[in-house]
């Protein structure tokens, strides 16, 4: 009987080496193994500060020939300077249930406790921990436990809670092919993928930063309605020459970690773009120096080389945000389930609640409550990880670039 037909009464040895890694360690088990005609049910392999862990599930070799096969195992562990464990039983591992999810994990640090209590929430609602690995080990400890037996929604309702306790960020995807498919993140631009509100650089100029700021801060806590707010501070810019836009889009100061966020997601075939309830003059800038695929915001509106004090155009609000994600999701043939979305403000909840994963970075208590997930670390690179891209795969991307 082949691997693939072996069933829960065939008996089958688990094979397992353990000890200092180093190179022919998985090719010289198998060639050990391949001189008694098995067949290979399952392997897995972990290394962890240079010790390896090696385990194959294999079919049971030709009547009389176990026992030898146990001891040519042993000799050659022992020739490696390794352990060796050979276990008896039959059939396969037991199948995964059903509700299958990544559970992401992010802590600065990860500690002991934040992990046994997050495994221990996920054994209580009924999931099982099938695997555990690590994404990355900075900026941040990020660790994805792969878990079934339990619908995703459900264990992220258990788990927002758990996280906020915990200090850790933790986020819940559903397994399946489509979360390495190609995809779209949309993000918000002010005060996510840029550390500023241009309105401010703008109103810094025009000697009224303060009187927008207030205004800017009441509208992303949800306290006014955005469009209202929007025509107030934009009133308050009349006069100033159009010569500010190129010193505005030079104090622009982008997010640590964004290039690197969008050259990683551009190189694995996602779709990028930005929404901005700013202003097309500085996004449009973006667009073109980051490569994005998509930008939309409000245009100041420029007469005679003075802003006007006006907007013109359609209005980028909390609901046109998503509006704009389902508009570039068809343009980019992808399905909305497949899409992220990544804001920090209340004008954000409508893009973040309508996309696949919403993700709250570094966002006001009334966005990490509503969104699926938040990050709350001042990486937005870490945003990666909840995709389940390893911090090896932000290397190699970096490294291909600058060959």
């Amino acid at each position: 009987m082949s691997a693939s037909q072996t069933s829960s009464d065939v008996p089958t040895l688990l094979v397992k080496i353990f000890g200092k890694d180093r190179p022919g360690i998985t090719a010289g088990l198998f060639d050990t193994l391949a001189a008694y005609a098995v067949d290979v049910v399952d392997i897995e392999q972990v290394v962890t500060r240079g010790r390896i862990v090696l385990c194959a599930l294999v079919t049971v070799p030709p009547a009389g020939q176990e026992g030898d096969l146990r001891a040519t195992v042993h000799g050659w562990a022992e020739s490696m300077k390794m352990q060796a464990e050979i276990i008896s039983g039959l059939g396969d591992n037991r199948p995964r249930g059903l509700g299958r999810s990544h559970v992401t994990v992010l802590g600065h640090p990860l500690t002991a406790e934040s992990t046994a209590r997050i495994a221990a929430r996920i054994t209580a609602t009924g999931g099982n921990i099938d695997r555990i690995f690590r994404l990355a080990k900075y900026p941040v400890t990020a660790v994805e436990f792969a878990v079934s037996g339990t619908e995703p929604e459900t264990l992220r309702t258990a788990l927002v809670t758990e996280s906020v306790t915990l200090g850790v960020d933790v986020a819940v995807v559903a397994a399946g092919l489509h979360r390495r498919a190609q995809r779209l993140v949309v993000m918000d631009v002010d005060s996510t993928l840029i550390q500023d509100e241009v309105i401010e650089l703008f109103a810094a100029h025009a000697g009224c930063e303060k009187e927008v700021a207030e205004v800017t801060a009441a509208a992303m806590r949800g306290e006014l309605d955005f469009e209202q707010s929007l025509h107030a501070r934009v009133a308050l810019l009349e006069g100033l020459d159009a010569s500010v836009v190129d010193k505005v889009r030079s104090e622009v100061r982008l997010t640590p970690g964004a290039r690197t966020l969008i050259r990683t997601l551009k190189r694995l075939g996602f779709q990028v773009g930005v929404v901005s309830g700013g202003f097309t003059q500085v996004t449009d800038d973006l667009k073109d120096r980051l490569g994005l695929d998509f930008a939309q915001a409000n245009t100041l509106e420029i007469v005679d080389g003075k802003l006007t004090g006006r907007v013109v155009g359609e209005i980028v609000d909390r609901a046109g945000k998503a509006r704009l994600l389902r508009r570039f999701a068809a343009e980019a043939g992808v399905p909305l389930a497949q899409t992220v979305a990544i804001g920090d403000g209340a004008n954000d909840l409508d893009m973040l609640n309508a996309a696949g994963l919403g993700v709250a970075f570094n966002a006001k208590p009334v966005v990490r409550e509503a969104a699926h997930t938040a990050v709350n670390f001042p990486f937005l690179d870490t945003v990666l990880y909840l995709l389940g891209v390893t911090r090896e795969e932000v290397e190699a991307a970096d490294t291909h670039d600058e060959q």
